[in-house]
């Protein structure tokens, strides 16, 4: 006669391995460089690609939060008035993630944002919540 261990042994072994959204979802990570007195964040396009969002948005994100100018380049670099360090500009992405791509109610990235009555929302495509961003 088999015991609790063996069922939930059983169990476990049968049970489908289901990814966390923490391992589904990260972000590349910065790969700054300085050039005199610009830091050239060098994968700044693989960066928009994996959040799903506007180039222009997340660089005025980046500018609000860093306190600084800046454009993209010919080659999809951002260049970013000032000296920021890799760690500096991490957070700042870290916390564009936690405003406008991830979901507060289910801490997934299946987002959209949407305009409405002048409002941005943040809609979720997996589990259909929407909410308010601060932008």
């Amino acid at each position: 006669m088999e015991g609790y261990d063996d069922h939930l042994e059983r169990a476990m072994d049968e049970t489908p391995e289901i990814e966390g959204s923490g391992d589904r979802f990260d972000v590349p990570d910065a790969d700054v460089r300085q050039e005199g007195n610009v830091t050239v964040y060098e994968n700044f396009q693989d960066t928009l690609d994996r959040l799903g969002r506007d180039e222009d948005r997340v660089l005025k994100f980046l500018q609000n939060e860093l306190g600084t100018s800046a454009h993209i380049d010919e080659s999809g670099r951002a260049r970013l008035t000032g000296e920021f360090s890799q760690r500096r500009i991490e957070d700042a992405v870290d916390d564009y993630v936690e405003e406008f791509v991830l979901c507060p109610e289910c801490g997934l990235p299946d987002t959209q944002l949407e305009r409405e009555q002048g409002a941005l929302l943040l809609r979720c495509e997996a589990c259909g919540a929407r909410s308010a961003t601060s932008s």
